[in-house]
């Protein structure tokens, strides 16, 4: 089986310091690209994420501080990553929650602005949740019969990703070879931005999803509560978000 391509599409996964994807940093990404000629291309890269690993989370993936010490830090290795990535679609597992959201976090804090918004995002974890629901490594011994050897570590999860859905593909007729619907398949929510503080309701409007606003459109409350949008700007919410915010909020004024 061969993947059906639009555009080239890239698995990935990353190795992080925790999961808030606020507060905590990538230590590892890898990534493995998949053109539409065929040609596949894997890159692993570690990071120095600037701050303590916690134990428990090396204790899961295996990267302590001394193995990140002499790593560049996600800022030097941004241009790379973003350039690898431009032009095409994104896949992992859990990656819609977790993964594409925090690579946008670090993207913007690296002042590197790539709209990731207007890829396609096809989350393999969806797609196994919602005919068998198991964990990875479960995935890669029910789909393709092995072992997943050295599991928590990002190239290993990245390439049994990428195995795992196209024995998904193999697997379940109703699954169609697209991209695109693929990511409509996986998309749990209509988000408007990565972390879902915002979604957009039947009518394709923003609004607000969490709080005291929830369900009201984003430009309404922007209108009727003059301080909210200073609140959310300093508040901890996701660079991502709040670049959302504002770019809602000059549509506005520009109107």
């Amino acid at each position: 089986m061969k993947l059906q391509l639009k555009n080239p599409i890239v698995f990935f996964d990353l190795e992080t310091t925790g999961t808030n994807i606020v507060t905590d940093r990538i230590v590892e990404i890898s990534y493995h690209k998949v053109s539409p000629n065929g040609r596949e291309e894997t890159k692993t890269i570690r990071i120095n994420p600037g701050m303590p690993i916690p134990k428990s989370a090396s204790d899961i993936h295996g990267i302590t501080d001394v193995d990140v010490a002499d790593s560049p830090t996600f800022k030097m290795v941004a241009k790379e990553i973003a350039r690898d990535i431009e032009g095409c679609d994104l896949a992992g597992y859990n990656s819609n929650r977790f993964d594409i959201p925090l690579l946008a976090e670090e993207l913007l804090r690296a002042d590197v602005d790539i709209d990731l918004m207007k890829r396609k995002f096809v989350d393999v974890q969806v797609v196994f949740h919602k005919m068998e629901a198991r964990t990875l490594g479960a995935a890669y011994k029910f789909y393709c019969n092995k072992d997943l050897e050295g599991a928590h570590g990002a190239e290993a999860d990245t390439l049994a990703t990428y195995e795992v859905l196209m024995a998904q593909l193999d697997r379940y007729p109703d699954l169609k070879n697209d991209i695109d619907f693929l990511s409509n398949f996986t998309t749990q929510n209509n988000n408007v931005d990565f972390a879902g503080r915002m979604i957009y309701n039947d009518e394709g409007e923003e609004i607000i999803n969490f709080g005291k606003y929830k369900g009201q459109k984003v430009t309404d409350v922007l209108k009727n509560d003059v301080g909210y949008y200073g609140w959310m700007m300093n508040s901890d919410f996701a660079l991502h978000t709040k670049k959302v915010l504002t770019n809602i909020k000059l549509r506005s004024f520009n109107k």
